[in-house]
């Protein structure tokens, strides 16, 4: 079986996982676009994969830093724009209308608070919370041992309760005014 084919078989069994992922980390604006990237990515070092770990979590490792790499991008265009410093700071809200009407209310607050978050925690929330990966699975992609996952996990849980009281607080605010 060529490269060609087992890469092509993985994105048929992991592409979803993978897009899943980056939406959560980058957004769905460009997830599709970086999706391919990881593939690519993927083609190209398939002769570096030594299958030490699944498939799944090697992909999963590559989109993580497509992801950063992404992040740091957005951050430079950011300061080459000269945006204020408390606009610089503000959540990424780049979702397109289709993707919120398919998102519930609560999906919704969710992904909007998992955003706000620094970037270490959105990554350990979104494979161990949301793709359900293993404290070893995780530790893998991230580079980390598995007790800093734990770890981190644990603190991000907490960041994720406590941003999501404040949107609560922030909504009920919101709708106060509005009455």
């Amino acid at each position: 079986m060529s490269h060609n084919d087992i890469i092509s078989d993985w994105f048929e069994e992991y592409g979803n996982d993978i897009y899943h992922f980056l939406i959560y980390r980058i957004g769905p604006s460009d997830a599709e676009d970086l999706l391919q990237e990881v593939f690519i990515k993927a083609l190209k070092g398939y002769k570096s994969f030594k299958q030490n770990s699944s498939p799944k979590t090697w992909l999963l490792s590559i989109a993580r830093n497509v992801a950063i790499d992404e992040s740091r991008k957005r951050k430079s265009r950011k300061w080459g724009n000269t945006i204020p410093l408390e606009k610089a700071n503000e959540p990424k809200t780049d979702i397109s209308p289709e993707t919120i009407m398919d998102l519930n209310e609560e999906t919704k607050i969710i992904y909007q608070c998992i955003q706000r978050l620094k970037a270490n925690y959105q990554d350990v929330l979104i494979l161990r919370g949301i793709k359900e990966l293993s404290v070893r699975e995780s530790a893998k992609i991230l580079k980390w041992s598995e007790n800093k996952v734990k770890t981190t996990h644990y603190r991000a849980k907490i960041a994720l309760n406590e941003e999501l009281r404040r949107c609560s607080y922030e909504g009920a605010q919101s709708s106060r005014a509005v009455r």
